[in-house]
């Protein structure tokens, strides 16, 4: 029963950053930090690494530090597997600025739809954790934040932030997760233009937040990238390149 329970929040908080993490991770997870893609600029909390966060009941997705087309890499392979790499911060929202990012995707999840519970995958996402008030959660969200705190020793984020890559759904517009409405999802890419060729990004990660979620962001706690496929079953790559948060100038406050 424990199982299911686990698994249960787990599902329900796809992408809240709110697993246990591995202790006994993967070699190449443990080495990401020492490599260039490890190195990149993202305010540290304790120093603490990147952690490997498995899904129960779920296969793990594949994460190895490479160089490839001269750039320092992070080449995830999903099969019909669902897990995620994390980094802790603590950025407080005065400070949240510009975020860069990059990665590379040879080919999109035919059949997924990241706005349907059973069909919820994604080649690439970049997953972002704020801080806020609980006590304005719906009762149905604040008992998925106790059940995940007893269950993990983590409550569900306030919020949860993803840029995805869509099949099918117009750049920009933002797509509210199936199962809570405290994940939602900005399409920064869509369809197959693009595919195979490295794809750089900066994004206002406040602006983004306001948008998203019509209020202004709490303090930034979590950042984590996850390529599933384990609702369709299908098997996809993708490549992640170094995340660099940019901090907003004391002029821009």
């Amino acid at each position: 029963m424990r199982f299911v329970l686990v698994a249960l929040v787990a599902i329900q908080l796809l992408g809240c950053a709110s697993w246990r993490a591995e202790t006994d991770v993967p070699a190449a997870v443990a080495a990401i930090a020492q490599t260039p893609w490890g190195k990149a600029s993202l305010p540290q909390l304790d120093g603490k690494p990147w952690q490997h966060l498995a899904l129960p009941g779920k296969r793990e997705t594949q994460f190895d530090p490479v160089r490839t087309d001269g750039r320092a890499a992070l080449a995830v392979t999903a099969d019909a597997s669902a897990s995620m790499v994390r980094k802790l911060v603590h950025v407080p929202a005065d400070d949240l600025g510009q975020l860069a990012f990059s990665w590379k995707v040879p080919a999109l999840i035919a059949g997924a739809d990241m706005a349907a519970r059973d069909a919820d995958d994604a080649p690439v996402r970049l997953v972002l954790a704020f801080e806020g008030d609980r006590s304005r959660f719906s009762a149905k969200n604040a008992m998925l934040s106790e059940l995940a705190r007893a269950l993990t020793g983590e409550e569900m984020p306030y919020a949860t932030l993803m840029y995805v890559w869509c099949n099918t759904r117009a750049q920009n517009s933002v797509i509210l997760n199936p199962r809570t409405d405290r994940i939602r999802k900005i399409v920064v890419e869509s369809g197959s233009g693009g595919l195979g060729q490295w794809r750089d990004y900066e994004r206002d990660v406040r602006a983004d937040f306001v948008r998203a979620f019509g209020e202004e962001p709490g303090a930034l706690l979590a950042v984590g990238i996850m390529t599933d496929s384990d609702n369709t079953g299908s098997r996809v790559q993708a490549w992640y390149g170094p995340l660099d948060l940019r901090p907003r100038t004391q002029a821009a406050r």
